[in-house]
């Protein structure tokens, strides 16, 4: 489902970027981004390279929710089960914002949000173009958090909100960003899509 909606979203892309070509293209480290960017790339007839920045990487939610929660949990099959592991990934991230925990092989807070400034930095500072950026839910959150100046708690409800494969735009000179859009899925927009339409 993850390549489908990949690849439904550089096919809504192709359109537009024939009027706004991409001028380069950003992607975390993980394995998701390679493969969210290899979806993308084949529905739009993209050939770049992407430049691989690892301050767009995700956090490891099983790290922060362990540093608060050290026993073992049952997977999370049932509603009720569901509504526990975010409860306990919201109390998780609020103590690693607020610096009370160090979650196993993870930056601090701060310097997480440092690498996700430093990628919005290195776009303001070299390019002037269109640039696509290839993310997870974490840093993109926090990239729109760290634009408008609100503080982790709000960050941590815009995260648990994203939903895969959205389109979050910024226009930015080279002074600053502005957000545009946020958590939208015009790719999925239809009936035929609904189906396809999952949270991070």
């Amino acid at each position: 489902l993850g390549r489908q909606q990949a690849l439904r979203l550089g096919q809504y892309l192709r359109a537009q970027l024939q009027a706004k070509p991409i001028q380069t293209v950003l992607m975390g480290s993980l394995k998701r981004h390679r493969q969210t960017w290899e979806g993308i790339a084949e529905g739009a007839g993209l050939t770049h390279t992407p430049e691989v920045w690892p301050g767009l990487n995700e956090y490891d939610s099983q790290a922060l929710i362990e540093a608060i929660h050290p026993e073992p949990l049952a997977k999370p099959d049932t509603p009720e089960l569901y509504r526990h592991h975010f409860r306990l990934l919201r109390d998780a991230l609020q103590a690693w914002m607020a610096g009370r925990t160090q979650p196993r092989d993870m930056p601090s807070y701060t310097d997480f949000v440092r690498g996700i400034e430093a990628a919005l930095d290195h776009v303001r500072q070299n390019h002037q173009g269109d640039v696509l950026m290839v993310s997870s839910g974490g840093p993109i959150s926090t990239a729109v958090g760290c634009i408008l100046g609100t503080p982790p708690e709000t960050t941590i409800e815009l995260n648990l909100r994203i939903r895969n494969t959205a389109l979050t735009e910024f226009v930015f000179t080279p002074k600053r960003h502005m957000l545009l859009t946020y958590n939208t899925l015009p790719h999925l927009d239809g009936d035929v899509y609904q189906q396809w339409i999952t949270f991070a």
